[in-house]
């Protein structure tokens, strides 16, 4: 970690939240834009603790219309699940494709990902939380 970044852990409730409105605010703290020494080259954003991720809302006719795609590498080899089906497999997954496309483009990336930690239920891990964000 490079000196003179503090991290401190964030916690999410995504019970009823927007998933958009959800990621853009979980996409500040992960790549740091809260902070006030914000730099983009520079890899300072906080730990990011999201739970419930089962009661995440979505608006319109997402539920049934969106898509998401992952290809196997093999011709016809594209498969595809609509939003409804992946929120009964496994939910931590939509929010984390959401925030995928928002983070930079860069090498930067992958490593903000790593601090974010989804949890279905209430139940987490990290009790040593700063700040909670409603």
């Amino acid at each position: 970690m490079p000196q003179g970044i503090h991290r401190k852990y964030h916690l999410f409730d995504a019970q009823g939240k927007v998933l958009g409105r959800l990621a853009t605010e979980i996409a500040g703290v992960l790549s740091g834009k809260v902070k006030v020494d914000y730099a983009p080259h520079v890899d300072g954003g906080d730990f990011v603790v999201v739970i419930n991720t089962d009661g995440i809302q979505v608006t319109g006719n997402k539920r049934e219309g969106k898509l998401y795609h992952h290809f196997t590498g093999y011709p016809g080899g594209i498969r595809s699940i609509a939003l409804k089906d992946q929120m009964k497999k496994d939910s931590r997954k939509i929010l984390q494709s959401a925030l995928y496309g928002m983070l930079p483009k860069n090498s930067l990336r992958d490593r903000m990902l790593t601090r974010l930690l989804l949890y279905k239920g209430a139940e987490h891990p990290h009790k040593a939380i700063h700040v909670t964000h409603e």
